[in-house]
């Protein structure tokens, strides 16, 4: 049988859509690159000398802090519901992903609602043992604070992939430790956690990522970081430069990031030889150590979601009647919309540049792919900046050129394109990866026998391809529409003046004192993120199994 040679053209029209998609994704870096060579704004020499050391001090403790925290709790978790049989370990596989879905802002909110002189803990106290507590039972609204809210909202990106590596190692590898003679203990640190490094790095990098996005939760706190100093310099100061020098030492930071999870990754391979692989048994401790591993399981799942999320039911229930009106559909509905079409538009361009491998797997095409689902990396208001300077100049050159003064107006900047054109930047990868993996397990095959018989690419694309992963394009769109939901920092800056969005709208009241009413749209935010979660687990379930 004569083999047939494929035949690949490095230029089509799909390359061009491609290279069109990377140059707008890439406009936030570009910006920052070309203005950061700019002369200094006024403030500055003040931020650089009275600020800008406590930015960098409290950014790498937040870092460092919620790096340990993630890693104790995420990898702790992962291995008992990995490795031991115990009272609710199948429920613990999903229920502790689930703080996944509560954004840290909305996280600290609460708690500091719980804790407060006015919340249920010291009322109950002083209710009924007339124990009275001077401020907050904790005071959380400092930088240990802002640690633990971040640690306990992001471990489950360490638990899912720990939770992942574990399951997938092999038997075998354990057999041979103990034969040598080590106990469970000592081969959970000499082969099951080497093992492991790569996702539990990869998850912390994750975790490390959110944390330099998160602008709620410190500026609730009050603790000043690079992503505060970006927001004070734009909004307060009025400084563009000064934001967009903020933004470039922010990205720093993200770079190193990336670049030492690449590092300590290398070209190592810590998988068995194929053929040998036995799945991992699980033990059945006894009956003090079941007890013990259920209680770890149960009091990080109370703190890390249900207390918070009983105390957020309970203010609903308080102030629904009030808050619940036409406006607050309103307001669903535009952030429902909004998160829609970006997801919609997410997985289009998705489309565009996978397509464009699978008709050219060129090198330098697999690069644009790469650089063009990076946006998830750079933090929300580093994007933000970068997109309104661009549009504010686009705007200012049409109002010189064609317009006056009776129809002046914005164009780009203030606008829901400004905004969505951000989100795509920002979540370009999260609607990317489930398309990546439809066209994966297809193949490319059917796609070439369609080509044989005279489909030209795009009949084929719409008439083969598009139906075949059509849940997989569900999936990119909901998972896009759900981290558009719950983003802020990007949404304070870009949307339209007097625009409100349930992320903006339980900001707002929040930092007005109004936490009890900010609970209903906050919410909303929070029911809407179980559902790609638990979607997630049966995913793994499903692929492990």
């Amino acid at each position: 049988m004569e083999l047939v040679k494929r035949t690949y053209y490095w230029w089509n029209k799909w390359t061009g859509y491609s290279l069109l998609i990377l140059l707008l994704v890439a406009t936030p870096l570009l910006t920052i690159f070309f203005k950061i060579f700019d002369s200094p704004g006024d403030s500055w020499k003040h931020i650089s000398e009275t600020l800008l050391w406590g930015y960098f001090q409290n950014t790498v403790f937040i870092l460092i802090g919620v790096a340990f925290f993630t890693f104790l709790l995420g990898v702790s978790t992962a291995w008992l519901v990995s490795n031991y049989e115990f009272p609710g370990r199948k429920y613990f596989e999903w229920l502790l992903i689930l703080p996944l879905s509560f954004p840290g802002y909305i996280m600290a909110y609460t708690y500091v609602g719980l804790l407060s002189y006015t919340g249920p803990i010291q009322s109950f106290l002083r209710n009924n043992f007339d124990i009275t507590f001077k401020g907050p039972l904790i005071d959380l609204m400092n930088l240990p604070g802002t640690i633990f809210i971040l640690s306990v909202t992001l471990f489950p990106y360490v638990f899912l992939i720990s939770r992942t590596s574990f399951l997938q190692q092999s038997k075998s590898l354990q057999e041979a430790s103990f034969l040598l003679g080590s106990n469970r203990f000592q081969t959970f640190f000499k082969v099951a956690l080497p093992m492991a490094r790569p996702a539990i790095v990869g998850g912390i990098a994750l975790a490390s990522m959110e944390v330099l996005n998160d602008y709620g939760t410190v500026k609730y706190f009050g603790v000043n970081t690079f992503t505060t100093g970006i927001f004070r310099s734009w909004f307060s100061l009025g400084d563009s430069t000064t934001a967009i020098y903020l933004a470039a030492i922010l990205m720093i930071f993200v770079f190193t990031i990336l670049y030492l999870e690449s590092w300590q990754r290398g070209n190592r391979q810590y998988a068995s030889l194929k053929g040998t692989h036995k799945p991992t048994v699980r033990l059945e401790p006894t009956k003090p150590k079941q007890f013990l591993y259920t209680s770890i399981c149960l009091v990080i799942f109370l703190v890390s979601f249900l207390i918070p999320f009983f105390q957020i039911l309970h203010w609903v229930s308080m102030t629904y009647q009030k808050v619940i009106n036409q406006d607050f559909f309103l307001l669903i509905y535009r952030s429902f919309t909004l998160a829609a079409i970006t997801g919609v538009v997410i997985v289009i361009l998705s489309v565009i540049l996978l397509y464009t491998l699978r008709l050219s797997p060129f090198k330098w095409i697999k690069n644009i792919t790469k650089i063009s689902t990076l946006g998830y990396a750079i933090p929300g208001a580093v994007i933000a900046v970068g997109i309104m300077i661009p549009f504010l100049a686009f705007d200012k050159w049409v109002y010189n050129t064609f317009l006056t003064a009776k129809t002046a107006g914005l164009f780009l900047s203030g606008t829901l394109f400004a905004l969505v054109f951000a989100y795509v930047v920002r979540f370009m990868a999260v609607g990317y990866n489930p398309v990546e993996s439809g066209f994966q397990k297809i193949g490319i095959h059917v796609n070439e026998a369609s080509r044989l018989l005279g489909s030209r690419s795009t009949k084929t694309l719409f008439k083969i391809d598009l139906p075949l992963i059509k849940n997989s394009l569900v999936s990119g769109v909901l998972l896009v529409f759900v981290d558009v939901l719950k983003e802020l920092p990007l949404t304070l800056i870009l949307r339209p003046f007097n625009y409100q969005t349930l992320a903006t709208k339980t900001f707002d009241m929040a930092t007005n004192e109004m936490i009890a009413e900010s609970s209903n749209a906050a919410l909303i935010i929070i029911l809407t993120g179980i559902i790609p979660i638990i979607l997630l687990n049966r995913l793994i379930n499903k692929k492990i199994g």
